[in-house]
């Protein structure tokens, strides 16, 4: 089983990285972008076919390990079909 986690920095907490991407693309001539925020994206595969399991170890490991849930929020998509 496999599942996508996307991590994305909460409101308010700046973002040096998207920044510096938002400036570049200013650069490039791409004047219309007003925010880049970065973020991250992971891929984890399971052993579990259990989709409700899957999803709750798949929050802890986020809560615990993949995201700063001080600074970062995250969201689980599980794709039972790959």
């Amino acid at each position: 089983m496999k599942a996508s986690i996307y991590v994305t920095l909460k409101k308010g907490v700046l973002d040096p990285q998207g920044e510096a991407v938002k400036k570049s693309l200013h650069v490039l001539g791409y004047d219309n972008v007003d925010e880049v925020r970065m973020g991250k994206y992971i891929e984890v595969w399971l052993q579990n076919s259990n989709p409700e399991n899957a999803v709750r170890e798949l929050q802890e490991m986020s809560d615990k390990l993949l995201a700063n849930p001080v600074i970062e929020n995250f969201r689980v998509e599980l794709l039972e079909g790959e």
